[in-house]
């Protein structure tokens, strides 16, 4: 490891649970974000200033005003632009060693699915049920571990599901039906730090997953930020899911 890589990260290899060793699998990882919107914004940069060595942002949006309320990659000058243009930037001038890809068209799912082969990890960063399903059977056929996050109006949820192992569970498992209505931030609004909590935290989830370390793998993470509480459920594998059974 170069000495300009040690002290950019030097105060993860100063923590026991990460090292040098740990900085090297963050540096040889590929994470695939879908969605560089609320979620999608902390997430890329959180993961960008840790050393992920590889992302691919995966967005066809442009940057729109209201999208500035909550989405902090993207600024006013940044408006009409395409919104992996748009990060590309901002985490560029975060970190310039770590590579980046762009997807800025809508890429069906056997693309994706080339993608995630080469991933360490997907991030479910969107907003709609029909990605989400998508993203959770290119998890289950690729064996890439899937971080999930969710936020409207204030409430957030944020949890993982990993295929290699036994007893994980699926995205089917927590939402076995497929017939679900959508909640748009535009429709419902959503409070603007509740998105950079719950995107901090699928960081925060993929990190310790490609270290090895406690994940969120049956477990359910529920964030109340009207009364500032956190509750965690237990999810389990369903041996009846269509998915993962």
């Amino acid at each position: 490891m170069q000495e300009k890589t040690e002290q950019r990260y030097a105060r993860h290899i100063g923590l026991p649970q990460i090292g040098k060793s740990g900085q090297n699998t963050l540096l040889n990882s590929h994470a695939l974000i879908v969605g560089m919107g609320g979620l999608g914004s902390p997430v890329a940069l959180y993961l960008t200033a840790a050393g992920i060595g590889e992302l691919t942002l995966c967005d066809y949006d442009r940057v729109d005003l209201s999208n500035l309320q909550r989405q902090v990659l993207h600024t006013t000058a940044d408006i009409g632009e395409l919104k992996t243009e748009s990060a590309t930037a901002s985490l560029k001038a975060i970190n310039p060693d770590v590579k980046i890809n762009t997807i800025d068209y809508f890429a069906d799912e056997a693309e994706l699915t080339e993608i995630a082969k080469s991933a360490s990890i997907i991030l479910d960063c969107t907003d709609n049920f029909e990605t989400r399903f998508g993203l959770n059977r290119i998890s289950r056929e690729t064996r890439t571990p899937l971080i999930s996050g969710a936020a409207i109006r204030w409430e957030g949820q944020v949890t993982a599901f990993d295929p290699n192992q036994a007893d994980s569970p699926c995205y089917h498992c927590l939402y076995p039906g497929e017939n679900l209505r959508d909640a748009s931030c535009a429709m419902e609004g959503v409070v603007a730090p509740l998105v950079g909590v719950i995107g901090t935290m699928q960081a925060q989830a993929a990190m310790n997953l490609l270290l090895g370390q406690p994940s969120l793998v049956g477990k359910v993470l529920l964030y109340d930020a009207n009364l500032m509480d956190w509750h965690t459920i237990t999810l389990k594998r369903n041996p009846d899911c269509p998915e993962c059974a």
